[in-house]
């Protein structure tokens, strides 16, 4: 079986039990047991390609080829968490491919220049905590302490799901050797300590697979395309507060309704989007009512506003004018509202070097550079902090993504693996 193809089959036998939280869909958070499982068979498929494993004190999971010089890595990879009902390839494919490079290098008897990491991260998506990236922070040196505060919906902290968590991987090819994570040995400022302890080591740059999660590819008739950048995001929390009353008592005019304002401050979002008429997109993903009774005013409303653009300032006045709807509509129902920012994730385009290098490869496939601009957020944007990043896109069938119809033909992963190949050539005067 050629790379690229058993890439897709990994990821396929990843979308179910034990690799799954759920019995009947595919979710796998961070620090969860089907998470713990992914990273066995991960590390297993590492050490079959030739690489060396550990966990790191952030849960990621990194293979490692040692090169011909000790210098600074090259590091290839993407997430192993997903959201719920997901799809099989939004992150996974993107370790697989890495570790299908190293295969193929240990294959032909090959080592680079430099030493070359794969690292499966954890927590990209934010499924379980309500902050996204964590792990690809830590290794980034950009995650702050108080991030770790965070809960989740059963009120667990991160250091809390991490010093529960346990995992223990085989570390040396051919060997039954294994080595457990290196976790806090408890849940505060220590752990916390240890957990950005896992900021890595200047590297030479980080290249990352990802299937595109839009349509443009598959409309052009192309297999893969070339990223420019990740666009800017902003998310908040928002909490709207009312009084809750009877259905039937509580008359029309007198209510204090957090729903219906909620209700309002959403159209408000769109419409902020759509006036923009621009790259500038909105979104309200999740909404949560108390108490949740057909026959009761709902008294309280969670909700969640993500704004992204490829431009800056424009995310930000986006960001103050929803704002200032949001609170406008608070005031003229008559409900409390409170705003509180959860992630700014500044854009990030990516290295013109590694792009031109990543073209090259491409057009080396007889195939057209298409650069393009990546609307949703990945770990290259984080990583960017530590050295140069470049991604490469990969067609997906209807532009289908976050969704159980998430599909990649096992052939346009294989002229991924082999661009990758093309990049990883190419990179012998970075080093």
């Amino acid at each position: 079986m050629v790379g690229g193809a058993r890439a897709v089959e990994r990821c396929d036998l990843l979308g179910v039990a034990p690799y799954s939280d759920a019995p009947d869909l595919l979710f796998r958070a961070y620090l969860t047991p089907a998470y713990a499982e992914t990273q066995r068979a991960i590390a297993g498929w590492m050490v079959e390609a030739g690489m060396t494993t550990r966990i790191d004190t952030a849960a990621n999971v990194i293979g490692r080829y040692e090169g011909t010089d000790d210098g600074p890595a090259l590091l290839i990879g993407s997430h192993i968490d997903s959201v719920r009902d997901a799809g099989r390839y939004d992150g996974p494919l993107g370790v697989m491919l890495g570790i299908e490079c190293v295969a193929a290098l240990s294959a032909a008897g090959r080592r680079m220049a430099f030493p070359i990491e794969v690292i499966a991260f954890g927590d990209e998506e934010g499924s379980r905590f309500p902050a996204s990236m964590l792990s690809s922070r830590a290794v980034a040196g950009t995650l702050e302490p108080d991030a770790l505060d965070v809960v989740d919906g059963e009120g667990i902290s991160v250091l809390e799901a991490l010093h529960a968590h346990s995992v223990r991987i085989g570390r040396h090819p051919g060997t039954g050797e294994g080595a457990a994570g290196s976790f806090p040995t408890s849940p505060d400022a220590d752990g916390k300590r240890r957990f950005l302890h896992a900021r890595h080591a200047p590297a030479l740059a980080y290249l990352e697979a990802h299937i595109e999660q839009g349509p443009v590819l598959e409309a052009e008739q192309l297999p893969v395309g070339i990223v420019t950048g990740i666009a800017a995001q902003l998310r908040y929390g928002v909490t709207v507060t009312g009084a809750a009353g009877h259905a039937g008592t509580s008359p029309m005019g007198l209510r204090r309704d957090a729903l219906t304002a909620a209700a309002e401050m959403v159209l408000a979002v769109e419409r902020v989007a759509r006036d923009a008429a621009s790259d500038l997109v909105a979104t309200v993903g999740k909404l949560e009512v108390a108490p949740g009774a057909a026959n009761v005013v709902p008294g309280a409303v969670t909700l969640t506003v993500d704004i992204r653009s490829g431009d800056q300032a424009r995310r930000d006045a986006a960001g103050h004018q929803v704002i200032d709807a949001i609170n406008a509509i608070a005031e003229a129902r008559g409900v409390d509202v409170a705003v509180e920012r959860i992630n700014d994730l500044a854009a990030s385009p990516c290295d013109p070097a590694l792009m031109e290098r990543m073209a090259q490869a491409v057009h080396a496939e007889g195939i057209v550079p298409r650069r393009l601009v990546s609307g949703a957020g990945h770990d290259a944007m984080v990583i960017a902090a530590l050295c140069p990043t470049a991604m490469l896109f990969i067609r997906c069938k209807g532009g289908i993504s976050h969704n159980p119809a998430e599909h990649v033909d096992p052939a346009d992963a294989e002229i991924a693996l082999r661009v990758l190949l093309g990049v990883i050539d190419r990179l012998g005067d970075l080093s």
